[in-house]
Order: structure tokens, then sequence, then C-alpha cells
């Protein structure tokens, strides 16, 4: 089963996402993407750290996110990861932006990747994404790309996923349910 949760920054996203992890009951790796780059989002990585259980395996993995959840998918599993939008954000600044077509290739073969396997894995895999299409259209043309990039991922993930959840002010509100 594919599950997509979706929110805002602070909205509730992954607590959602750890509490279906733990109400699966299965094994639990945990596929974090972010990278502490500063002291703001080193102490981001800790606070999500301290509320994971010390049993859930931990892989951290910034770009290549389909080889990783190939590589640990399996019946019996829950595979979570935290967080689309930090993955995507890791390919478009991979070589700090500074090659374009080559950023261009990279997202669009790693993305191809994600989609391609997401439906073959077996077990459960859990998705955190930021919705950030919401606001106004962002001035930088990285800014539009990245907000133009998290809306067409979001939108092929959720079409691949059994459910779908966007998370307000800490309230799900179901978008897909699995068929039953």
């Amino acid at each position: 089963m594919i599950e997509l949760i979706l929110g805002g920054a602070r909205s509730g996203k992954s607590a959602l996402a750890e509490q279906r992890v733990v109400a699966s009951q299965l094994t639990v790796t945990y596929l974090a993407t972010a990278q502490a780059r500063d002291a703001e989002m080193a102490e981001r990585i800790a606070h999500h750290q301290a509320r994971r259980p010390s049993g859930w395996a931990l892989v951290e993995e910034p770009l290549h996110l389909a080889a990783m959840l190939t590589k640990h998918a399996a019946l019996g599993r829950c595979l979570l990861v935290d967080c689309l939008t930090l993955w995507l954000s890791n390919l478009l600044f991979a070589d700090d932006g500074k090659d374009d077509k080559q950023c261009g290739q990279r997202l669009a073969q790693e993305t191809a990747a994600l989609l391609t396997v997401l439906p073959q894995l077996p077990g459960r895999v859990i998705l955190v994404s930021n919705e950030v299409g919401l606001g106004i259209i962002p001035l930088g043309e990285i800014t539009r790309r990245f907000v133009d990039e998290a809306g067409r991922l979001n939108q092929r993930v959720a079409t691949l996923a059994d459910r779908v959840t966007f998370v307000a002010a800490g309230l799900p509100l179901e978008l897909k349910s699995p068929a039953a």
C-alpha cells in the first residue's frame, strides 16, 4: 500500500505519518531525505529524531530515493519517507544549481525511477510531502520552479497512491481512500 500525506510546514503531516506507521505494527524503516546544512535544519532534524521510537531503522538518502526504497522494501515492513519536497530540493540544488541541464536530467531520471518503483514495492510505503502551491506565486525563478516541480511530483505520486491525506492545523482530511 502506498500512502501520501501532504500539508504545509508544521501542519502535523509528519506526526500523522508516524502515528500511521506505529498503527501498522510493521517493522519500520525511516528514509530521511533532509541534510543538515545549517544550524536551523540540524535543529529540525533533531526534533524529528527525538520523536521517533528507537527501534526504527534509519536510512539517510538525500538523492537516490528509488534505489533505497527498492533496497529496503519488504513484506511485513513499513517504509516512511520524510520528505519528498526536501528530496526534490536536494535534486534541484545537488550541484548548487550551476548546471541547469544536468540538474533537469538528474531530476527527470530520479523522479521517473521513483514513479516506476513505487507501484512495484512490497510492504507499505508512507510518503510525506509539503503542499507548497497554496500561496502566492513566488517572485524568483528557482522558487517558481521548485513550486511547479513539487506540485507535479505530488500529483503524480497521488495518482499512484492508495491513500492521500491532506493535513492542516493537525487535522487530517482524506482526499483519496483505499478501495474497499
